[in-house]
């Protein structure tokens, strides 16, 4: 039998890769953060357990790197839903839609995602995390910026409050509330974006993950050659 090439073997890794930050999605929004194991999510993903620190240094990091995978796909799938939108002030209002939406709907995953933010690891940029602020940035650019750099740092900020706000138990704030907030500061029609009580097909509380991973036809959650939204690499 001949080696497998260089080609094959890269995108079997990418596929590994893809199935674990799935399945930690997955277990994260079903059990928590402590619940879940880095063996759980081996076995949920189809993986040795070894190959889960070949490409994650450690729980946190991987489930980190999964959330704002999600984000970033949720985000990118918002944005470049039908009819599309070019103007700067509609985008704008689907960001902060798609953000808040994931609040709302996957507050089990969220809430450990901002609580693992605050942990002494504390933030670790990862390429995950790039692809999400290429697209905030992009965001604040179309919106009319002239300063990305101060000004995305500051709705990165916002959303961030906005998400702890619904998510803190006790004492959430109701997630319309918190979007009109956002609208008014950033001069947005209440009609704009997705509007509450309004359902998108596919949206935020879709229980079906299997478009934000490319996981590759093998297992029967994607086509390699034929990517989902959002699924192409950057």
């Amino acid at each position: 039998m001949s080696p497998r090439s260089a080609s094959v073997n890269e995108e079997l890794r990418r596929r590994s890769r893809e199935r674990l930050l799935r399945a930690a999605v997955e277990l994260v929004g079903e059990r928590g953060y402590d619940a879940t194991t880095l063996g759980d999510i081996a076995d949920r993903a189809g993986s040795a357990r070894g190959l889960v620190s070949y490409y994650f240094p450690g729980k946190r990091l991987l489930v980190q790197s999964a959330v704002h995978r999600l984000m970033h796909r949720v985000l990118e799938e918002a944005l470049e839903r039908e009819p599309r939108a070019d103007d700067g002030r509609e985008r704008m209002a689907r960001a902060i839609d798609a953000i808040l939406g994931l609040a709302r709907d996957r507050p089990v995953l969220m809430r450990q995602h901002m609580a693992g933010l605050l942990h002494a690891e504390g933030f670790v940029a990862c390429p995950e995390q790039r692809r999400l602020a290429e697209l905030l940035r992009d965001t604040v650019a179309r919106h009319g910026s002239c300063d990305v750099d101060r000004d995305y740092p500051m709705l990165r900020a916002l959303l961030m409050g906005a998400v702890y706000a619904v998510l803190v138990p006790g004492a959430p704030m109701e997630a319309p509330v918190l979007r009109a907030e956002l609208f008014a500061r950033y001069g947005l029609e209440r009609d704009m974006g997705v509007p509450p009580d309004t359902e998108v097909p596919g949206g935020t509380c879709d229980t079906d993950l299997s478009r934000y991973f490319a996981t590759g036809a093998d297992t029967g959650t994607g086509s390699v050659g034929t990517p989902s939204v959002g699924t192409q690499s950057k």
